[in-house]
């Protein structure tokens, strides 16, 4: 009797259990894509940071029954498990979100990442907050808003970021460009001028209230003040409408390049005074020189001194320290290839990713490039080093940029930017596809736009 109603109780338990899942499937479903997504958030969340799940704790103890204990020195000393790491990047018409793209397969030949999750954002404001949050372990940004971030000013006020740098990156160069008939020289000939400044908000309007005031200069002292995209400053000034236009983007920006076919133009330096005091009082601007004699980069006949502000990648100060190294090392590698096929990021010298940054470097990150320093020491001091004798020419050579006629003409973050056109030098790392259904084939030909930050 005991035996029969065991058996009956245990039937009727096995058809509620049936009748469970025969619920509404979308339901179900959207229930277990948000758990899904939130475990993933979860698990990339408390992975960077060295931390362990509790279904990780519970398989921690050793076939002997003894705690995993060389597990947890491991994990003490730095190591652990794998991690996940979603990587926030721009608008998918613009540098940053490529770049993303061609970095995911890089990052995912570490052992220590089991996996990368690239995803669009509003670019730089939004990565920061998001990695404040938790909600991305690896972000690209600008070197302003990055600064604001960390000092807690601005939109960031009374709410500091506590974020570092795994590696600096290209600049977003200040292009200031005059008609020749303008007779516009200097930033101060832009007093009773017609210039177009950028988009409201945008990185360029910016860029461009900043030179003005550097000079002395502000709105009031314009002819007018025209807020205006690459696109209609260029139509402007070839109808004779604008003197001058502010562009911030990499080089060359393909809008001047077009401009240039069909109006003469002058580039106007950002340099003397007006430079000394930019870069004083706003630390995250640096000195930039556009080449003379380069057809990759406007083909001038003098060079052109101007200022720029560097894109920097960024992690949260709690990653760990083997994962941070592991990044920075395998970005360096990647960079010194020759398989980069994203036009911005063959715009600097990988011998500078540590070098004049706004935001504290990662102390992983610090660790990796103390190796590079070390190796470069033992060849001046006469090491087993072929040309050893020869140092500064080799590291010239070694660490050139080889394709910039490839550059990105890309503004900025481009997190509003249109549609990325097709290039002929697109690579499986410019297609990687970092989540599912979208697309990364923006690469060096993203549209000019001014990013809103």
């Amino acid at each position: 009797m005991k035996l029969r109603t065991g058996m009956l109780i245990a039937a009727l338990g096995l058809s509620s259990t049936l009748l469970v899942g025969c619920g509404d499937d979308s339901d179900e479903q959207k229930k277990q894509a948000d758990e899904n997504q939130q475990t993933s958030q979860e698990s990339s969340t408390s992975q960077y940071a060295g931390g362990t799940s509790d279904s990780d704790e519970a398989e921690s103890t050793s076939d002997n029954g003894q705690s995993g204990g060389e597990d947890n020195q491991q994990a003490a000393a730095g190591g652990g498990e794998p991690v996940n790491l979603i990587f926030g990047t721009g608008g998918t018409g613009g540098s940053y979100y490529p770049i993303g793209g061609a970095l995911k397969s890089v990052f995912e030949e570490s052992d220590l990442v089991d996996g990368v999750q690239v995803v669009s954002t509003g670019a730089s404001v939004q990565n920061i907050n998001n990695i404040t949050d938790g909600l991305n372990q690896v972000a690209i940004v600008m070197s302003d808003v990055a600064y604001d971030a960390v000092k807690g000013q601005n939109q960031f006020e009374g709410q500091a970021a506590d974020i570092q740098a795994i590696a600096g990156l290209y600049p977003n160069v200040v292009q200031v460009v005059a008609t020749a008939d303008s007779d516009i020289q200097s930033i101060a000939d832009l007093k009773g001028k017609r210039v177009g400044v950028g988009k409201v908000g945008s990185g360029v309007e910016q860029s461009a209230a900043k030179v003005l005031e550097s000079a002395g200069l502000s709105y009031d002292d314009l002819a007018q003040v025209s807020h205006t995209g690459y696109a209609d400053s260029v139509t402007e000034m070839s109808n004779g409408n604008l003197d001058a236009a502010f562009f911030t983007s990499g080089v060359p920006n393909s809008s001047i390049t077009g401009l240039m076919q069909s109006t003469d133009v002058t580039f106007v330096p950002v340099s003397g005074d007006v430079a000394s005091t930019l870069l004083e009082k706003y630390p995250y601007y640096e000195n930039y020189e556009i080449p003379a004699g380069a057809p990759e980069r406007y083909d001038l006949g003098d060079a052109v001194n101007t200022v720029a502000i560097r894109n920097i990648m960024i992690v949260p100060s709690s990653m760990r320290d083997d994962v941070a190294e592991d990044l920075a090392k395998r970005f360096h590698d990647y960079l010194e290839s020759g398989n980069v096929s994203v036009g911005a990021l063959k715009q600097f010298d990988p011998a500078t990713m540590d070098k004049n940054l706004v935001v504290p470097v990662h102390p992983g990150a610090k660790a990796f490039y103390e190796t590079l320093s070390s190796s470069e020491s033992t060849a001046t001091d006469g090491g087993d080093v072929t040309n050893a004798g020869d140092d500064s020419d080799l590291s010239e050579e070694t660490t050139s940029m080889p394709a910039n006629e490839q550059a990105a003409t890309t503004e900025a973050d481009g997190a509003e930017a249109e549609p990325a056109k097709q290039t002929s030098a697109e690579t499986p790392e410019d297609n990687a596809q970092p989540t599912e259904g979208s697309d990364t084939s923006g690469g060096d030909n993203a549209q000019d736009k001014e990013p809103q930050f």
